[in-house]
């Protein structure tokens, strides 16, 4: 992935807080049947999605980054699963935590230069990549269960940006646009937007185009589980949620190959 906007401390602070707020709530509200339910990522139950994404704050809670190459502390994951508390206690914990560290950041902390699952960047981009991890994994949870989500607001748009940022990646490697060919991606909401793609040498996103040889429409939940591998195109190409105008081999074969992470 390359360098998506950047967002304020502003931003990160709510959108995170968001995110815990929402796997708190889920945590207090499921059942035991709940808790051992397969989740869409394969071989994770609700309560194993639940344990990666809070371990991963457990390892960041206290720390900050000196520099671009020492990860955070990932022992303190190992603690974290080790930890015979209850739930939800033991995970809105965690969470207060990270309430805290919130609290006390400066926009010069989010400058730091840091570790990053993606290669060197900012704390800021870190954090920013957490909101991506929990988002996709909140829904991970909900879309088996049937419960529904709030799919707008800054976490949404920090989920999105992220596949946004690979777009080019997305519509030349993985959906193989030839060269001299055009897309447009129509997500009609919760965050609705048109993504240009034009392939000139390589495929690289554009602000506009008059007449792309294929438009692929969707929503933009759907969208994000397809490019993060969640959910099966051709039950979404069955169901309506994905379609497409123009040429029909491209659309197609846009709509089956958007994952580009797991």
């Amino acid at each position: 992935m390359g360098k998506p906007n950047a967002r304020s401390l502003d931003e990160l602070r709510g959108a995170l807080q968001h995110c815990y707020a929402a796997f708190e709530t889920l945590c207090a509200d499921l059942g035991d049947d709940d808790w051992r339910a397969q989740s869409l990522c394969p071989e994770w139950t609700v309560r194993d999605v639940v344990d990666h994404v809070t371990s991963i704050e457990a390892v960041m809670a206290g720390w900050l980054p000196d520099d671009d190459t020492t990860p955070p502390p990932f022992e303190k994951a190992g603690e974290f699963l080790a930890d015979t508390a209850g739930y939800p206690d033991k995970v809105r914990a965690v969470y207060d935590l990270r309430r805290r560290d919130l609290a006390a950041l400066s926009d010069d902390d989010l400058d730091r230069p840091c570790w990053t699952p993606v290669g060197p960047g900012t704390y800021g981009r870190f954090l920013a990549i957490r909101v991506f991890d929990f988002w996709v994994h909140e829904r991970d949870i909900t879309t088996p269960l049937g419960r529904a989500t709030d799919d707008t607001g800054v976490a949404a748009e920090i989920a999105l940006a992220e596949v946004e940022n690979s777009i080019g990646y997305i519509v030349g490697k993985k959906v193989g646009l030839p060269d001299g060919k055009s897309l447009t991606f129509d997500l009609t909401g919760p965050l609705p937007r048109r993504l240009h793609v034009a392939v000139d040498g390589r495929a690289a996103r554009v602000e506009h185009l008059e007449h792309p040889d294929v438009t692929v429409t969707t929503d933009s939940t759907t969208f994000i589980q397809l490019a993060c591998g969640r959910i099966d195109p051709q039950a979404q190409i069955d169901s309506g949620a994905i379609s497409w105008t123009g040429d029909d081999e491209l659309g197609d074969r846009a709509a089956r190959n958007l994952r580009f992470t797991m």
